[in-house]
């Protein structure tokens, strides 16, 4: 009980009054149901561009697969459906499947889709009246009509009911991407129906979308979530809201241009050269578009981009750093968690690191299949998840239930040098400091142009330390009976051998998560330490 009421009181001790102010308010007031006919409807002056697409998810008039899941909606209940995971259901809910690859030839299935999901969603109850998914929908929605869909008129009424209902129940409870997009929705439905009512929702929408996007896109261009996906996924916002803004001859929001052209450049930065997300806090495969599809969709809008990336670029804002040297790729997480007010999305990470060589991934973080309370969420947000330093099974920064962040890991004392032939790296972190005053993580990198030296050090003894190399499925891993000595190849072919200089070694087996619902096995090198260092030699 003490410890749940810590874990409480360093968790609340973050949040922001308008946060808990909100909460408090929502348990005593509810929003009405307006059922009254939509407004007119605007007519675009310019073409609305197609969007990002995303993967088809309706398999027929009735089965959908979500986050390699596969399940029906047979009955009304299938909406609501307790035995099906949340975000499952959720996912029912958005309609992406309106706006994915060869949407046009299941027409028929969406026209049914919409008139069931109408007359089985009863107006205020269940997941589908949830504020986020019903932003979701929205916008796929008028996207999906914008783009060529004839909608019919209780359609459009029911589309207004839900966009009037959205507009009381707005998540300033939560704030960040919940809150965006609530404010997105809003945009879209403000621009396309016409009137008093469509203008008081453009204006409740732009107000908010103004304001978190200059506090949600950090300098150097990162999300301030500070995860690949969600950045992906509000990168893919703010293409939406410029397209709409485009189409209806609006004037665009201030300073949009620039904020999407530093978010690509971050995000360019933090992708693999396989052209695929890092997996550093919540982030996976197949939930956001990926690099490829929003360059094009950027092109499409006419918006110039810039492609180069340096060889060496310190995201200073963000917290972390990518190397570029030959054959290798390698990104380091020297971030705080954040943001401090939710961090939802955050795992305790700190000081960890990803590594692709001669195009493939390596070394990866454990990624994230899941969400919930459960115990495998509470593992892939753990420390001993990443590639980083564990002291006795502990997490760097105390990651709790599904969504909760206590006492976190602050990063210190970055040093960056780089000449010709090195680059070095060092940074410490005091998230261990709870289990013993002063105990602090030290971590140096040192590139060559063949070889890769990781350096952790440890100034307090502890019963166990240990640091986890986490290896991607298709490296083949094999270590000598010594425990010191290795090779990883990737298709037995880029032959990679590793040094343990100091610690012991041995081999686990663990799984990887790239994308939702889906875990296979991998490798793990596990170093305990017999002394407070221990030095790691990978070379090609």
């Amino acid at each position: 009980m003490i410890r749940k009421v810590k874990l409480l009181f360093h968790t609340v001790k973050y949040l922001k009054f308008s946060q808990l102010w909100n909460r408090a308010k929502r348990n005593f007031s509810t929003p009405c149901v307006n059922t009254s006919s939509s407004p007119g409807l605007s007519k675009p002056k310019n073409e609305f561009q197609t969007v990002a697409l995303s993967q088809q998810k309706m398999l027929n008039s009735n089965t959908f697969r979500f986050l390699n899941e596969t399940n029906s909606v047979k009955a009304s209940e299938s909406w609501n459906d307790d035995n099906l995971d949340k975000l499952w259901l959720y996912n029912l809910h958005y309609f992406d499947d309106l706006n994915a690859v060869n949407s046009d030839k299941r027409k028929e299935w969406h026209d049914s889709l919409i008139q069931k999901w109408i007359k089985e969603n009863t107006p205020g109850c269940g997941n589908g009246w949830e504020p986020y998914p019903s932003s979701l929908r929205i916008v796929n929605w008028i996207k999906w009509s914008l783009l060529g869909s004839d909608i019919k008129q209780d359609w459009h009424d029911s589309l207004a009911v839900q966009v009037r209902y959205l507009s009381q129940n707005l998540e300033y409870h939560i704030l960040g991407n919940h809150l965006f997009s609530n404010a997105k929705a809003l945009i879209y439905a403000g621009l396309y129906f016409q009137g008093i009512e469509a203008e008081k929702w453009y204006k409740t929408g732009i107000t908010i979308f103004n304001k978190e996007l200059q506090e949600q896109v950090l300098p150097d261009g990162g999300n301030f979530e500070l995860s690949p996906m969600y950045h992906a996924i509000f990168l893919e916002d703010l293409l939406d809201i410029f397209n709409i803004h485009q189409a209806f001859n609006k004037q665009f929001p201030y300073d949009i241009v620039n904020k999407i052209t530093s978010m690509f450049d971050w995000l360019r930065v933090m992708c693999h050269p396989d052209g695929e997300l890092s997996f550093f806090n919540d982030s996976a495969i197949g939930i956001a578009p990926n690099l490829t599809e929003l360059d094009g969709y950027a092109e499409r809008l006419k918006i110039p981009l810039s492609k180069k990336i340096d060889e060496l670029t310190h995201l200073c804002d963000s917290g972390y750093i990518r190397v570029q040297k030959g054959n290798l790729v390698a990104l380091l997480d020297v971030a705080h968690v954040g943001p401090s007010y939710i961090p939802g999305h955050a795992h305790a990470d700190t000081l960890s690191f990803e590594l692709s060589l001669f195009g493939e991934r390596v070394v990866v973080n454990s990624g994230t299949s899941c969400y919930g309370v459960g115990v495998e969420r509470l593992r892939q947000r753990s420390t001993s998840a990443h590639n980083t330093v564990v002291i006795n099974g502990n997490n760097s920064s105390e990651v709790w239930s599904g969504f909760r962040v206590a006492r976190r890991a602050k990063p210190f004392d970055l040093e960056i040098n780089k000449s010709n032939k090195q680059t070095k790296i060092s940074c410490s972190h005091d998230g261990y400091k709870r289990l013993r005053s002063g105990l602090v993580h030290t971590r140096k990198w040192t590139f060559d142009s063949n070889q890769l030296v990781i350096h952790d050090f440890v100034n307090r003894p502890f019963k166990e330390i240990e640091v986890r190399y986490y290896f991607h499925p298709k490296v083949e891993v094999k270590l000598d009976v010594s425990g010191k000595k290795g090779t990883a190849s990737i298709n037995n072919k880029n032959m990679i051998s590793f040094k343990v200089q100091q610690g012991v070694a041995s081999i686990l087996d663990t799984t990887y998560h790239p994308e939702f619902g889906l875990s296979i096995s991998n490798k793990c090198l596990l170093v305990k330490l017999d002394s407070l260092e221990s030095k790691v030699c990978f070379f090609w």
